[in-house]
């Protein structure tokens, strides 16, 4: 596999991708200026590297019939974390879990369910995997955010040092 950077390409492209997944080649094509060939093979190397790992729908659970969104704090042993991950996602109505580097919560898991008795069979389900949950929290909406460090930098300053880490690497004199 390459290790090699993203360009101002690679970071349009994946700038576009965060506005729109939905999107055709040819229309990223036309807003990044290169042709679709290009998109293609660019999102084909990405895929590849593992800088795309997916493409996901927004979902509104409440109209999928889903109106309780749950986050439980949890605990597990550290070692632990890597083997659950799988079995936590096995379980129903478990849409997201995220590890976190240290502390006592060290794991977050979203849940969706239709009553309260579902929110119950999940909890007792992760107790039984040896987790400790913390706390839970009912989700009332959730915002993203496209991160727009991957859209190029222009204009006289684009060379220029700041308080950003971008990861790229500039010339300073």
């Amino acid at each position: 596999m390459d290790d090699s950077p993203l360009d101002d390409v690679d970071r349009s492209i994946l700038h576009q991708l965060q506005l729109d997944a939905r999107q055709t080649d040819t229309e990223i094509a036309e807003k990044v200026d290169v042709t679709s060939t290009t998109v293609r093979n660019r999102l084909d190397k990405l895929e590849d590297k593992g800088v795309i790992r997916g493409y996901y729908p927004e979902i509104d659970y409440e109209k999928a019939g889903y109106p309780l969104h749950v986050m439980f704090v949890c605990t597990v042993d550290p070692n632990d974390l890597k083997s659950l991950a799988e079995q936590i996602l096995d379980i129903r109505g478990v849409v997201t879990t995220r590890d976190l580097l240290g502390g006592e919560r060290n794991i977050h898991v979203e849940i969706v369910a239709g009553s309260v008795r579902e929110i119950e069979e999940i909890r007792n389900e992760l107790a039984d995997l040896g987790m400790t949950i913390n706390s839970s929290e009912i989700i009332s909406e959730t915002q993203v955010q496209s991160w727009n460090h991957f859209y190029p930098r222009t204009g006289p300053d684009a060379n220029q040092g700041d308080d950003t880490d971008d990861g790229s690497v500039t010339d300073q004199r």
